[in-house]
């Protein structure tokens, strides 16, 4: 078992490192004054300063990080990694959360759209769309979740998709989704049912939407504890009234909508993580820096002991979190997202709950000012809390895992049942029998 990067990793850390140092965090202050200055703050991609820092990504081989083996691109240096290369350079970018990723093109909803495109798109809704999403060009939104169902169960889907002549005439309501108040995200990726008399998971299918279709109308933008997350083109309402498009817009087949959605989801709950690592490494050394600057009945925050319990607890669990987190992404690699599954719930589980713990103990050191726009704390706070509900609430994936622990242990039991030979009394971790 071994616990260094390999030295390609190491590689691209020590560049991005370096590219945070030198370029990102000092820009930090500048990107949102100048996303401040926008005569429609939601384009948050065309802000001046993001230009020049994709440049200087690109320049250094730093794009599109997020494509894993069978997605390389020609030209492209940084295409191909696995998840245990990709899990640490996600980590770093989630320093600066609100830029870091965009700055990489490893920004979502795009990067999930990508490789839904990129794995069931057709040879022309590649050139359409991937082609200049990967290049940086356009944005794009995924639309599944909405307001009248339980979307934790994506199954409850009531967008209709129907097929009429050559077309697709889609019908429902939309929201939280992401990104989609930036004129710039040119294309939906829209979840709907197809068949609702088919078998229950084959009765979705997804379909492409231009923005500009007739009869898709963008509403208002939802907020996240009075954060509108402008500078990642907000999450929006949508109204889709007899929406239009070309059958040829179809993604993959009638019916793959579900499978489709998983495939999109497993590789984006562990990028989700490894960037709320990042997050929670930030906010560990703001915390220590307070502690030391500040001086409370006499002595400095930093020598209350509370205040050490909290430097050395958040320590302690950070270190847990990213040896699961790590040990996914290199399940991932070689057993598959489907062998993964159970890891991939555990990191969805504990990650938030995790971050959250360390984010609320960095506010209360910072006092008053923690809860202000004048440290990232707050922000973060609300959204790591938000990562409970996406890409599936915490209730849903506890329910899953319990039910995979329940059923190993069943198997055991029905195994010593058939069988004379003495069995363990435990299945040991990580079998995945």
């Amino acid at each position: 078992m071994h616990f260094a990067f390999d030295p390609r990793t190491e590689t691209l850390r020590e560049s991005l490192l370096d590219l945070m140092e030198r370029h990102v965090h000092p820009a930090e202050g500048v990107f949102e004054q100048q996303l401040g200055s926008l005569a429609d703050r939601w384009a948050w991609d065309s802000v001046p300063v993001l230009g020049e820092l994709r440049a200087e990504a690109r320049r250094r081989g730093l794009w599109n990080l997020f494509l894993g083996k069978g997605h390389s691109l020609p030209g492209e240096e940084g295409a191909g990694l696995t998840n245990l290369q990709y899990a640490p350079l996600a980590e770093i970018t989630g320093r600066s959360p609100e830029l870091a990723p965009a700055v990489l093109n490893c920004a979502a909803p795009d990067t999930g759209n990508m490789e839904v495109l990129s794995m069931f798109g057709t040879e022309a809704q590649r050139k359409e769309w991937l082609d200049p999403l990967l290049a940086g060009e356009i944005r794009s939104a995924f639309a599944m979740t909405e307001p009248d169902v339980a979307s934790s169960d994506a199954t409850n889907i009531t967008t209709s998709i129907v097929r009429d002549g050559d077309d697709y005439v889609i019908n429902g309501r939309k929201w939280w989704i992401t990104g989609a108040m930036n004129p710039n995200a040119k294309v939906f990726v829209v979840m709907g049912r197809t068949d609702p008399g088919a078998d229950r998971h084959r009765q979705q299918s997804m379909v492409l939407v231009p923005r500009d279709t007739p009869g898709l109308e963008i509403g208002r933008a939802m907020e996240v504890f009075g954060y509108d997350d402008h500078d990642h083109g907000g999450h929006a309402e949508l109204v889709l009234r007899d929406v239009r498009v070309p059958a040829s817009n179809l993604i993959g087949e009638e019916g793959a909508g579900f499978a489709i959605a998983q495939a999109r989801l497993g590789p984006g709950r562990i990028h989700h993580c490894m960037r709320f690592i990042g997050v929670a490494e930030r906010a560990i050394e703001l915390m220590c820096d307070r502690a030391e600057g500040r001086v409370a009945f006499g002595r400095p925050l930093a020598r209350q002991g509370v205040v050490r319990d909290w430097i050395a607890e958040s320590r302690v669990r950070i270190e847990q979190l990213r040896l699961l987190v790590l040990k996914t992404a290199w399940l991932m690699d070689t057993v598959g997202n489907k062998g993964a599954h159970t890891e991939i719930q555990a990191i969805k589980i504990a990650t938030p709950r995790t971050v959250q713990w360390i984010l609320d103990k960095a506010i209360q050191t910072h006092g008053a000012g923690g809860l202000s726009q004048d440290f990232p704390l707050a922000r973060a706070y609300a959204g790591v809390r938000s990562l409970r509900f996406a890409d599936g609430p915490d209730e849903v994936h506890k329910n899953a895992l319990a039910r995979a622990e329940l059923g190993r242990r069943a198997a055991v039991r029905n195994r010593a049942a058939h069988t004379d030979v003495p069995q363990p009394l435990t299945t040991p971790a990580g079998s995945h029998q």
